[in-house]
């Protein structure tokens, strides 16, 4: 026998949200920080109109994230949590070395084409931060893992000095998306990006002769 008392608790009036899909205060918070500061800056973005456009209460920012600078770490972390996950899938579409290297700047070409990128959320909020917030210890932490990144691909690509290539990768990775938010032809910046990748990956794997071919020649 169907139970009508719970079917009628379940539905849902039209032009009603269900409740299970609603977002909660945290969740509304960061969507709206994410939208917000990168498109106008960390601290130009008072918490009055983050509270405002994320419907929530001041009581609610205290208890998921303590203050506004515990946001804007939140914010960073989940933007590095997505981008860690977005290069993984980058790579896991090619085969060699190379093609996984010089794939990470295909993609970005592909990104700083697109009318939604807005620049580099680490260089935006660095650039703004006070020595007393948390966020140049993240930024840190995000360089270091795009030099490993690039210093791991260099190395597995056959670069005689992995390090310096990485470093070099990594310069590049950058300034294209500094260079993208400045630029008018955005994607000109990442096709010379992509171009330039090329370049220092192929001076870097040149293999000199071996001595027995050079004598070889020589005769």
């Amino acid at each position: 026998m169907r139970n009508k008392t719970t079917a009628k608790t379940n539905q849902v009036r039209p032009g009603e949200r269900s409740p299970v899909s609603e977002p909660g205060p945290r969740r509304r918070l960061l969507d709206v920080a994410d939208r917000l500061f990168s498109e106008e800056g960390v601290h130009v973005v008072g918490i009055d109109r983050l509270l405002e456009e994320a419907g929530v209460a001041k009581a609610s920012l205290y208890t998921h994230f303590g203050n506004k600078d515990g946001l804007v770490r939140a914010y960073l972390e989940e933007h590095f949590a997505d981008r860690r996950e977005h290069v993984a899938q980058v790579l896991a579409r090619y085969d060699s070395p190379r093609e996984r290297l010089l794939g990470l700047f295909a993609d970005v070409q592909d990104a700083l084409a697109g009318t939604t990128f807005r620049g580099c959320r680490f260089v935006s909020a660095s650039a703004e931060a006070r020595p007393d917030e948390s966020i140049g210890a993240l930024t840190e932490e995000y360089r270091t893992w795009v030099r490993t990144l690039f210093t791991g691909l260099a190395r597995s690509a056959g670069a005689s000095d992995p390090k310096r290539l990485g470093r070099q990768l990594a310069l590049l990775y950058d300034g294209a998306a500094v260079a993208a938010r400045l630029d008018k032809d955005r994607s000109g910046a990442g096709a010379a990006a992509r171009s330039a990748a090329a370049a220092l990956l192929d001076a870097a794997t040149v293999r000199a002769p071996s001595v027995g071919r050079q004598r070889k020649a020589a005769r």
